[in-house]
């Protein structure tokens, strides 16, 4: 497992992993319009979204103290303006991330590794 993230409260400490982080950003991925899949972080090898490849292209990074930084592969719709989609999926996932684990995001990168029609 991943490092954790502490979060300090009254009643304890609570940690949230890495793989927690990267399961939220997957599923916020899938749901933005225009993607179609997630991109494998080696060769650039597309693959279509499916319930057990949450995490593939997405890598969780910083710490506590400086915030988390997100980097995620993905392959956008034929026909669709690439930074408009980018940058939707951007604000989604720092709001996301934001808002289900307490944790500040510093940063979210989204690589467009390739397009593809939609079936």
């Amino acid at each position: 497992m991943e490092a954790a993230r502490p979060l300090a409260s009254p009643l304890g400490r609570i940690s949230i992993s890495n793989d927690a982080v990267a399961h939220i950003v997957g599923r916020v991925a899938a749901e933005a319009y225009g993607v179609v899949g997630m991109a494998s972080r080696a060769k650039g090898v597309g693959r279509l979204l499916t319930r057990d490849r949450w995490r593939q292209g997405i890598t969780v990074g910083g710490s506590a103290d400086e915030g988390v930084t997100i980097e995620l592969n993905v392959i956008v719709e034929y026909g669709l303006n690439l930074a408009e989609v980018a940058s939707t999926v951007r604000n989604r996932v720092r709001y996301e991330v934001e808002r289900l684990t307490g944790l500040r995001v510093s940063s979210v990168e989204v690589r467009i590794q390739d397009v593809k029609r939609s079936a």
